[in-house]
């Protein structure tokens, strides 16, 4: 633990804008391996259960190196949060300006998030299960890439207004919460449950028609 004192992922990042591109790979490479061992750790043993040490050894590192870029077992649960909801977003801009109408971008949009999860289960499992014993991470959940997720998705609602694919009588962002919350007890039960490809499958398309067809305008 002496080394937590010492070295802290501001210096590791000065000494890391100076590195050779090859150096910044594999630094991005062992970040990305001890996020992955976090996974496996945390889904096993729980959040408050699962020790640094722990992840260290599942990630092949020595104890110290995890505080070469996490400031503590919380900040490993908020980065994979944050990782992965990043990837989401950029996920979802590409895709979602594929889609024809605002229709067909919700149907993908719910696609989308439930896909990032889908064979995924100890993932999920950490971030619907795992993610709700970390107060400071809660305290987060106004982080920019939340919020920017929930803008993306209340921005798709309400251009569908805009179009008159939707009704205009709800409130986009009330819309892109509740949404949320449908999609993220999905992923919750799907990770309490057997964790079956086809079954959160089959949820995420009943899920869609369910909200197209609620959006849909009045008579």
């Amino acid at each position: 633990m002496t080394e937590r004192r010492f070295i802290r992922r501001g210096e590791a990042g000065a000494s890391e804008r100076g590195a050779k591109p090859s150096s910044r790979k594999r630094t991005d490479d062992k970040r990305e391996r001890i996020l992955r061992a976090a996974v496996k750790v945390f889904a096993k043993k729980g959040f408050y259960a699962s020790r640094v040490s722990e992840i260290a050894k599942a990630a092949g590192v020595a104890d110290g190196t995890i505080y070469l870029y996490f400031d503590s077992k919380d900040d490993v649960l908020e980065s994979l949060f944050e990782d992965r909801t990043e990837r989401l977003l950029i996920a979802l801009r590409t895709e979602l300006a594929k889609e024809p109408d605002p229709p067909a971008r919700v149907r993908r949009l719910i696609e989308l998030q439930l896909g990032l999860l889908d064979g995924q289960r100890e993932l999920a499992e950490v971030i619907t299960i795992n993610l709700r014993q970390s107060t400071r991470l809660l305290r987060q959940y106004g982080s920019k890439r939340f919020l920017e997720y929930l803008e993306l998705m209340a921005s798709v609602v309400s251009d569908g207004q805009k179009s008159g694919h939707f009704r205009d009588d709800l409130s986009a962002r009330v819309t892109a919460r509740a949404l949320f919350g449908a999609l993220d007890g999905l992923a919750l039960t799907w990770a309490l449950g057997d964790g079956r490809t086809g079954g959160l499958e089959k949820a995420a398309s009943q899920l869609a028609e369910l909200w197209i067809r609620g959006l849909s305008p009045k008579g």
